[in-house]
């Protein structure tokens, strides 16, 4: 059974990601590059578990529209959290809301061939348009 917080930890909790947000706000050079140098470093503090720390960086990968290797590093990491192909195609559709259809259009098949599945071969196999 999950057992409640007690008072100091839910309040280390609230000082901990006030801190954080004020570190981040006025940019603290040092905190942030403390969680540029390693992405253990940058999971750790986050608070996050593997696996959604690296959706939420697959998420973030979408909505700039990256290149399709850029994606390689963040699938490598939701697999080893223990990410199924179906939930990594999954964050397309969670962001789609946000981001709009054309986002997540152009990152579909960049996300596809990181996942070693090449939508347009198989599109043009099956004779669907393209566009």
């Amino acid at each position: 059974m999950h057992r409640q917080p007690n008072r100091s930890e839910m309040q280390a909790a609230v000082e901990s990601h006030e801190c954080t947000l004020r570190k981040l706000a006025i940019r603290d050079d040092a905190f942030i590059e403390g969680l540029l140098a390693s992405e253990r470093a940058n999971l750790a503090q986050s608070g996050l578990d593997p696996k959604s720390h690296a959706l939420v960086r697959l998420g973030a990968l979408i909505a700039v529209d990256a290149a399709s290797p850029s994606y390689l590093d963040a699938l490598e990491s939701a697999r080893e959290g223990g990410a199924s192909d179906d939930e990594l195609v999954g964050c397309l559709i969670a962001v789609l809301p946000e981001l709009g259809a054309a986002r997540v259009i152009s990152a579909a098949p960049k996300l596809g061939l990181a996942v070693g599945y090449d939508v347009a071969a198989a599109l043009e196999d099956s004779g669907a348009p393209l566009g």
